[in-house]
């Protein structure tokens, strides 16, 4: 089967690409500008203009759609919305049989500017001319880590304790991408995510001990729906089957763990 990986030079796109090789797909990636890379059939195309998207689908028979422009503003708009709605047009022209989209768990619950966007995107493929997939992810532990670096840059880790996680290997989603691709198109939405399921607290103390850091937690209770939808589980999911790799795996492969010497 050959694939086109829009986004293909991400944090999810670097996992993808040589999964997808492994279980012999071929593999065509896409981004906004030249990349050289022996090991990938490198093709440049931008999803805000349209530039280039005709020639990057041609002779697909399959989209798997990663790129994205995180932030909720008019660049968001234009990339992941309208940018999505060329890209599908494009893929009808060429025949394409399945746009396989990422999304995010939680973009139908967690009131973020960011979160509207791609739920919008994800209504651009169901309406739209080729047979599709979504699948929402839960969060990669790496976001989570830079989330907690940034917050407790200055000190305590600002945080309310009462937020659920769910942290997602993403050589697991990449996995799980390469066999919804296989399978084929689901026309309908599958969530998938990490093995456990954390309170902010749980995962701080986690986080501190890797580190070994004694920046203390402190509580900030979110207010309004974003915290109720937080403190619910808006970024959770209880479908199975999930991820293997939990947080505390994570922070020991990047920190060493608390006894690392």
């Amino acid at each position: 089967m050959r694939v086109l990986v829009t986004g293909a030079g991400g944090t999810l796109g670097r996992a993808v690409l040589p999964r997808l090789r492994t279980d012999g797909f071929t593999v065509r990636a896409m981004s906004r500008r030249p990349r050289h890379d022996p090991a990938a059939d490198w093709v440049v195309a931008d999803l805000g203009t349209g530039a280039g998207l005709a020639g990057a689908v041609a002779g697909m028979d399959a989209v798997l759609h990663l790129a994205s422009h995180a932030g909720g503003g008019a660049r968001t708009h234009r990339v992941d919305v309208l940018g999505t709605r060329r890209l599908a047009l494009a893929a009808a022209g060429a025949g394409v049989g399945h746009l396989l989209y990422v999304s995010i768990v939680g973009v139908d619950r967690v009131p973020v500017p960011y979160y509207r966007h791609k739920l919008a995107a994800e209504q651009v493929l169901a309406a739209g001319p080729v047979p599709w997939t979504v699948l929402r992810a839960t969060q990669f532990p790496a976001f989570l880590d830079r989330l907690l670096r940034a917050v407790g840059r200055l000190g305590p880790v600002p945080g309310d304790p009462a937020v659920l996680a769910q942290p997602v290997d993403p050589h697991e989603v990449a996995v799980r991408l390469a066999e919804r691709l296989g399978t084929g198109p689901l026309t309908g939405i599958e969530e998938y995510g990490g093995p456990q399921v954390l309170r902010f607290d749980e995962a701080v103390r986690a986080w501190r001990a890797a580190r070994r850091s004694y920046r203390p937690l402190l509580p900030v209770r979110l207010p309004g729906r974003l915290g109720r939808e937080l403190r619910a589980g808006g970024l959770t999911t209880s479908v199975t089957p999930t991820g293997r790799r939990t947080w505390a795996e994570y922070l020991a492969d990047t920190y060493g763990g608390p006894d690392r010497r």
